[in-house]
């Protein structure tokens, strides 16, 4: 695939953010990732009740806005009418069904069938870093790591299914990307992998998370590149634009509409997004900035970050 010029937002890759919706169905998860945007407030967090799930299949049913829906909030296996829920998404006229997942419930052969039979062939799978014992540090749950691993290589065997997955780049990961590439190169359902730089969701964030993009950078463009030699399309969110060399064109902060408890943004907002010594006059059109947290521990880089150039 060639570079976009800069600022122009190139739409490939095997999923359109726009022929999705997701909703927000369950907030409870048998993890601690140490880098979640949501743990601390999973518990007040209001998930969408039956109510409004049957509202939005039959807004799409009547205008068939989306091809696919996408169920996620903390971890949606631990939901007992998971496949229930998919069978009636399907019903209704959506063409695909996706799960938001760390895999782990998918180490079971059985289960796993259940969950394809019932018509959910897109699984984003959360995978932390390269190896069981840093995996593990940050899931906060051993042996995890070998379960989501387990759950992959279950998925990978059925034809109809198309795997993403993500990894979150953190102080604790992010030395460890193009390890995650090579770990994941066998997957031959694999299509997307994403890598989303940490979230905070506080003005400090967390401060044994945080990383200097300037470390990050050479990992992130290995991975980039060692990912799009094995076919894979590669989504990078929340890392500076013009920091991303040739794999500029790998930075997408599009997402599909979401559909969460309002107050959710209300928290998310806090981390203060778009910050910039040179927003006012850079022309890209997907960069994100830096937030307040990284501002706080890092500075502005002001001689590192580089305009860049508007296009008509």
């Amino acid at each position: 695939m060639t570079p976009c010029f800069p600022g122009e937002i190139t739409i490939s890759g095997p999923f359109l953010h726009s022929d999705y919706v997701e909703m927000t169905v369950h907030f409870r998860c048998n993890l601690a990732c140490q880098h979640c945007m949501i743990l601390d407030s999973m518990h007040w967090l209001k998930p969408a009740d039956d109510t409004e799930f049957e509202a939005l299949l039959a807004e799409n049913a009547e205008h068939g806005k989306w091809k696919g829906l996408i169920l996620t909030g903390a971890e949606v296996t631990l939901r007992k009418d998971l496949p229930n829920m998919a069978r009636r998404a399907r019903d209704s006229g959506f063409e695909h069904v996706r799960i938001q997942t760390h895999a782990m419930r998918l180490a079971s052969e059985s289960y796993c069938r259940e969950l394809v039979d019932a018509g959910i062939d897109e699984y984003f799978v959360s995978v932390t870093a390269a190896t069981a014992q840093q995996h593990d540090l940050i899931t906060e749950v051993p042996g995890s790591f070998e379960k989501t691993l387990a759950g992959l290589h279950n998925l990978d065997q059925f034809d109809s299914v198309r795997l993403m997955t993500n990894t979150v780049v953190t102080r604790l990961s992010y030395q460890m990307l193009p390890d995650v590439v090579s770990l994941l190169q066998p997957l031959s359902r694999l299509v997307q992998m994403d890598f989303w730089n940490y979230w905070p969701m506080e003005e400090e964030g967390q401060p044994e998370l945080l990383v200097s993009h300037l470390a990050v950078r050479p990992f992130l463009l290995q991975a980039i590149r060692d990912a799009r030699a094995l076919g894979r399309h590669v989504e990078v969110k929340n890392f500076p634009h013009c920091l991303m060399a040739d794999c500029q064109d790998a930075l997408h902060n599009d997402q599909p509409e979401l559909r969460i408890d309002p107050r959710f943004w209300e928290e998310f907002n806090r981390n203060g997004f778009k910050q910039c010594e040179y927003r006012d006059v850079c022309g890209s059109l997907q960069c994100l900035g830096l937030n307040t947290a990284y501002v706080n521990h890092y500075g502005w880089h002001e001689d590192q970050l580089i305009p860049m150039p508007r296009v008509a």
